[in-house]
Formats: structure tokens, C-alpha cells, sequence
């Protein structure tokens, strides 16, 4: 499947943010092929051709859009907005 545009998954445990899982834009049949840790609580999932098409938020409580864009700069043309990550403070 074919996805063109990013979003959040959030994963809570009694009622507060556990894990999140930042899906970003991949081909048909992208598969995780390496993944490295970005910064800390984040690890990016890059594909065969060297693409990140995604970034584990390991404590995403902690995380801030200033902290991740520091981490994707380099692996990405689009940086992400403060909220897109709003979901992360229900």
C-alpha cells in the first residue's frame, strides 16, 4: 500500500501516551530493511533505497517537535509541526 501523507499512531496504557509509531510517506511494499536510533527514545525505520518511512517514539511523553525534527533533519525535506504531535498530550 501506497501512503503519501504522515500520521501518528499512539498506543496508551491506562489512559497516558505507552508508545508511538510516526508513519511517514512509503511505496507499495516498503519494508523496514534497517532500523537506527535517532535520538534518544526515538529509533527511524529506513527502507532498502535508504528512506525513513517511520520513527518509533519510545517514551512519547517526553518528546518534543523541536527534539524530533533535530533527529529527521537529515532524513527528511518536511519537518514536523508541534501539532501533529498533540495527540501525544491527551
Amino acid at each position: 500500500m501506497k501512503m503519501s501523507r504522515r500520521y501518528l499512531e499512539v498506543t496508551f496504557r491506562n489512559g497516558r501516551p505507552f508508545a508511538a509509531y510516526l508513519y511517514l510517506p512509503r511505496l507499495a511494499g516498503d519494508r523496514a530493511t534497517r532500523t537506527v536510533q535517532i535520538g534518544p527514545g526515538m529509533m527511524a525505520d529506513f527502507a532498502s533505497d535508504g528512506r525513513c518511512i517511520g520513527v518509533e517514539l519510545l517514551d512519547p511523553a517526553t518528546v518534543t517537535a523541536e527534539a524530533l525534527n533535530v533527529a529527521l533533519r537529515s532524513h527528511l525535506t518536511d519537518l514536523i509541526r508541534t501539532d501533529e504531535l498533540r495527540p501525544l498530550a491527551a
